[in-house]
C-alpha cells in the first residue's frame, strides 16, 4: 500500500467526509431550469466551488452582484435540506481514529457555518475543532486560500499537509497549495490526485511516536489502500 507521511491533514466535507450529492443535484438542477442552462453541465461545475464561483463560471455575464444574492438564497435551501445526507463510507471512524491518536486536521469547506453544520450533524459526524467555512475565505475553491488558511490555523507547514478531496475545484485548490492530495470517490480520479480512494475505509493513519515523526506536531503515515 502506498503510505504518504504527514503532520496534519485538511478535509473537505461535501463528497469526502459526507455524501450530500441527493441535495446538491436536487437544488442546482432546479437553479440550472431557471436560468435555462443544461443540468449535465451545471453539476460538472459546481462541486467543490462555494456556490456564487460557480455561477460565476455558469454565467460569466451576470454581474457578481447576483451570483452573491443568489448563493445566499441556496445556501439558506441546502442547509434546510437535509433529505439524503449520510457519512461518506468509512467517514465515522477516519475521524475517530484522528481524534483517538491526537493527529492535527482541519475541516476545510466551501460551506458556511450553518451548512457544514447542519451536514455534519445530519450525517453523524463530530465537527473539527479547526475549520475554514466560506466565511474564512476571499476566493473560493480552486484558490488555494483555504487550504493554506487550516494548515496556519494548526501551525503546520503547507508541504506537511495532506488534502483529502474529492472534487477538481479541491484537487486542484490542495496542489496550489503546495499539498499532496488523496483523492476520494469516483470523481476524483479524473482530476490528477496523488493518490485515490473508493472512500474512507481505504485508508488508515498512524501516528508516529517512534522518532521518525515530530512528536510535538503529530507526525503521521497515511495508508492508503485495502489492507
Amino acid at each position: 500500500m502506498p503510505v504518504l507521511p504527514a503532520r496534519a491533514l485538511l478535509l473537505d466535507m461535501d463528497g469526502t467526509l459526507v455524501n450530500s450529492d441527493a441535495v446538491v443535484e436536487r437544488i442546482w438542477r432546479r437553479w440550472a431550469d431557471r436560468h435555462g442552462l443544461d443540468g449535465d453541465e451545471v453539476m460538472r461545475v459546481v462541486h467543490g466551488r462555494q456556490g456564487y464561483a460557480s455561477m460565476a463560471v455558469l454565467l460569466p455575464d451576470r454581474p457578481m452582484e447576483q451570483n452573491y444574492a443568489d448563493n445566499a438564497r441556496m445556501l439558506a435551501e441546502e442547509t434546510a435540506d437535509l433529505d439524503g445526507v449520510v457519512p461518506v463510507p468509512g467517514a465515522a471512524e477516519f475521524l475517530a481514529s484522528l481524534r483517538a491518536q491526537d493527529v492535527p486536521y482541519a475541516l476545510v469547506t466551501s460551506a458556511d457555518v450553518a451548512l457544514s453544520t447542519a451536514r455534519m450533524a445530519a450525517a453523524g459526524l463530530p465537527m473539527p475543532d479547526v475549520r475554514i467555512t466560506a466565511e474564512s475565505v476571499g476566493a473560493s475553491k480552486p484558490d488555494p486560500e483555504g487550504f493554506l488558511k487550516g494548515a496556519a490555523e494548526l501551525g503546520i507547514a503547507a508541504a506537511d499537509c495532506v488534502v483529502f478531496e474529492d472534487s477538481g475545484a479541491g484537487i486542484a485548490a490542495g496542489h496550489a497549495a503546495g499539498m499532496r492530495v488523496v483523492g476520494v470517490g469516483p470523481r476524483a480520479a479524473a482530476h490528477g490526485p496523488d493518490v485515490v480512494v473508493r472512500d474512507l475505509r481505504e485508508i488508515r493513519v498512524e501516528a508516529v511516536r517512534d522518532g521518525a515523526g515530530d512528536d510535538t506536531r503529530g507526525g503521521v503515515r497515511i495508508h492508503v489502500g485495502r489492507d
